[in-house]
């Protein structure tokens, strides 16, 4: 993260007003690869923010990350893990296309997306 760590810290887990809000951490030999931060509703499980070692952008660890998650959420016994905002014309978020179903809130409604959209 960056030098506003300690006081986006803060907001995001002591501060979240009643929300349960857990960091799911991913190390190799005791040293942290990656970091989710997740908030446990009662219908799922919504992944806020993810970070990672940039050292290592062979291992895919935002993939991983995710595929994770998925693991952790069906532990918990809920049925979903929301992925959270996707950008279509934003290359950092791209790896969300790739997991279905997708879906997007439009129109006030929840609808299938097509990831075969041409970027804006």
């Amino acid at each position: 993260m960056d030098e506003h760590a300690d006081r986006l810290y803060r907001e995001m887990i002591v501060e979240t007003g009643g929300v349960d809000a857990r960091l799911l951490v991913f190390e190799q030999d005791k040293h942290p690869l990656a970091v989710a931060l997740v908030d446990v509703l009662d219908g799922g499980v919504s992944a806020v923010y993810t970070f990672y070692t940039p050292d290592l952008p062979q291992r895919g660890l935002g993939i991983f990350a995710i595929l994770s998650q998925i693991e952790w959420t069906r532990k918990q016994r809920l049925p979903y893990l929301y992925l959270g905002y996707w950008v279509a014309s934003s290359p950092k978020m791209d790896y969300k296309k790739h997991f279905r179903p997708l879906e997007g809130f439009v129109a006030g409604g929840w609808r299938l997306l097509s990831t075969a959209r041409k970027r804006e």
